[in-house]
């Protein structure tokens, strides 16, 4: 059986496929990458429906990862799926707390998730212009949606996908209502590929194009 095998042939022709899928979307220069990128990611057109980006959230969030700086990720999952080379080359820092001992006490002696307790360390590290991708736990993006309220956090950018059947969908759908850059999937579909791959879609953008 014939079949392509050059890899850099295989992600054009996959590209090219799925630009003639999202001919009816309306979609401009910033935010069409993104949801390229998680199409291609998934293998699913239908996520092009469900993909939500807030208002010049692509661009602002393009501009402020190429300006540097620490990357919260929720998961290791989400941390290993982000492009190493290019968050290199652009001194980002991808951090992730999960599996540190100090959270792991900290959400037993707060009866919480290690997500939420790993949140709130976060925040307190960086309360203001952080930039936080969630692809996992609902509870995550809760604890920073409720600094953000009550006024203790402001962040830069939030990719926030959480995926599952509890708390995954309510935390997306309040995520919508905030005036900072944010992109996510709406309801229970989500998951740290798709929060990856919003942000390897981000780092291909050029902030002043």
């Amino acid at each position: 059986m014939e079949y392509i095998k050059d890899p850099r042939r295989i992600e054009e022709k996959s590209m090219e496929m799925i630009e003639e899928l999202l001919g009816g979307y309306n979609l401009d220069r910033w935010q069409k990458p993104v949801v390229k990128r998680i199409v291609h990611t998934t293998g699913d057109p239908s996520f092009a429906e469900i993909t939500v980006i807030g208002k010049d959230a692509a661009q602002a969030g393009a501009r402020r990862l190429a300006a540097g700086g620490r990357v919260y990720c929720d998961v290791e999952m989400v941390r290993s799926g982000i492009n190493r080379k290019t968050t290199a080359e652009l001194g980002l820092d991808l951090y992730c707390t999960i599996h540190e001992p100090e959270i792991a006490n900290a959400a037993k002696m707060g009866g919480i998730t290690r997500a939420a307790a790993a949140m709130e360390a976060a925040l307190a590290q960086q309360p203001m212009n952080g930039i936080f991708v969630i692809g996992n736990a609902p509870t995550a993006l809760f604890v920073l949606l409720e600094a953000v309220t009550a006024g203790r956090a402001r962040p830069a950018l939030v990719v926030g996908t959480p995926v599952g059947f509890v708390g995954a969908a309510e935390s997306k759908e309040w995520l919508t209502s905030f005036d900072f850059p944010w992109i996510t999937v709406l309801g229970q579909k989500g998951g740290s590929t798709i929060a990856a791959a919003i942000v390897n879609a981000l780092l291909t953008l050029t902030p002043d194009c």
